[in-house]
């Protein structure tokens, strides 16, 4: 292999993001695509989420997650779009030509340079950093984030523990606590510091409820016993400022605590290539076609921001691929000036946040979290301050994300600069 190659497009991320990306992009025209994945294996995360549930509104069937990745991996091999494994991209950067410079490793061919017209960027997310979460106590042998003990029990088969606490009630956490119990452990309890849940409503049904497994919100862990390995953990009440309340201390013993507290985007590369990053997601900031502050640089999937159904990372890959191909066979059309998304008023996010209205497809879904849970509100959207449309919705959770979707002839009509997405209560 050459030290310095070109391609037309560069897919970084060989999960169900850039699986999905490099077959709309070959779809879609684009007959130089290449895939790098740094695992020896393409699927990602999926390989390890061996539960059902996934593909219902991509395949109108309920797979397992490898069965999940394993259509798109047949579906890029039809395709014959080559990809390389156990390669690590170390760098990006924009280049004179206004090309990108994807810098890569791996053990065969060393260190080389791709020279790509478009990068797409589908490298997913990671958990939180277990020393962000500031709990007392000593480090003893048995604490895992729920990821690591999710390949453990199901790529290795090997047990982390038998007695466990569960805190965080993220969709990883859920789920393990019932693949724990079903594998013979007994988890006592999950503690969630927030007053809801991270997770799908479903999961906490079915990864809870229908194991008698007690999710105590608004609870931390606030000591961990045991030098060795883990003996016991202490989990206390939180108030409204986040702190623990004296003399809600609970004791249990247990030789495993898992870490289930959050996802965020890998976007050490993102950063070092200069796009901007959203102070919400930690995930870089698209338009409409899902391409960053660098232009041929587009980014779907959980390194755009944490998703709750991999069918939306599909179906957002999907746009990122055709729109990536577009881009390198120069079809273009006019943009207009850039339409900025606010989210305010119980909205965390939105995605995109910018839109080109030019560039609009027909329909243009927006993406958005609620950062608490609403009942009965209304979402409405403004156009340059007024009132535009609103939804009715029953309930809102942080844990599932929430859309709308805007006509583009609407749009052209009222040319807005600036739409804003709210939620309104006391209706």
């Amino acid at each position: 292999m050459n030290t310095r190659m070109t391609r037309q497009i560069v897919v970084i991320g060989g999960g169900p993001a850039g699986l999905a990306a490099a077959a709309a992009a070959k779809k879609n025209g684009a007959e130089d695509v290449l895939i790098l994945e740094r695992d020896r294996v393409l699927g990602g995360i999926l390989n390890q989420c061996i539960h059902n549930g996934f593909g219902l509104h991509t395949f109108q069937e309920e797979l397992t997650g490898p069965e999940y990745a394993a259509r798109f991996i047949r579906i890029v091999e039809e395709q014959q779009i080559p990809y390389l494994l156990s390669t690590i991209v170390v760098d990006l950067a924009r280049l004179e030509n206004g090309r990108i410079a994807v810098s890569v490793m791996n053990r065969s061919e060393g260190l080389f340079v791709i020279e790509a017209e478009a990068v797409i960027l589908a490298m997913g997310c990671r958990e939180r950093p277990r020393g962000a979460l500031n709990i007392p106590g000593y480090r003893p042998a048995g604490i895992f984030t729920a990821g690591t003990a999710q390949r453990f029990v199901n790529i290795e088969g090997k047990m982390p523990g038998r007695e466990v606490v569960i805190l965080g009630s993220g969709d990883i956490g859920l789920i393990m606590a019932r693949r724990m119990t079903l594998e013979g452990a007994k988890v006592k309890v999950v503690a969630e510091l927030m007053p809801y849940s991270g997770g799908l409503k479903r999961n906490i049904v079915q990864c809870l409820n229908d194991y008698g497994i007690p999710l105590k919100l608004s609870h931390t862990v606030v000591d961990i016993k045991g030098k060795d390995r883990v003996e016991a953990v202490t989990i206390a009440e939180v108030g409204p400022d986040r702190r623990p309340i004296p003399g809600t201390e609970e004791e249990y013993t247990c030789d495993t605590l898992l870490l289930s507290c959050g996802l965020i985007p890998e976007n050490e590369l993102t950063g070092k290539l200069g796009a901007d990053l959203s102070p919400v997601t930690s995930g870089p900031v698209v338009n409409e076609s899902l391409e960053t502050s660098i232009p041929g640089v587009y980014a779907c999937g959980n390194v755009l921001h944490v998703h709750d159904l991999v069918d939306y990372v599909s179906e957002e890959a999907s746009e990122a691929g055709a729109r990536a191909a577009e881009y390198v066979s120069g079809k273009d059309c006019a943009a207009g000036e850039p339409c900025a998304i606010r989210a305010v008023d119980g909205v965390r996010y939105t995605v995109p946040a910018v839109l080109r209205i030019g560039k609009m497809r027909e329909r243009q879904v927006i993406r958005f979290r609620v950062g608490e849970v609403f009942r009965d509100a209304e979402v409405v959207i403004e156009l340059d301050g007024k009132s535009y449309r609103s939804v009715r919705k029953k309930i809102m959770a942080p844990g599932e994300m929430e859309q709308v979707i805007l006509p583009k002839k609407d749009l052209e009509e009222i040319k807005p600069s600036v739409i804003t997405i709210r939620i309104r209560t006391n209706m």
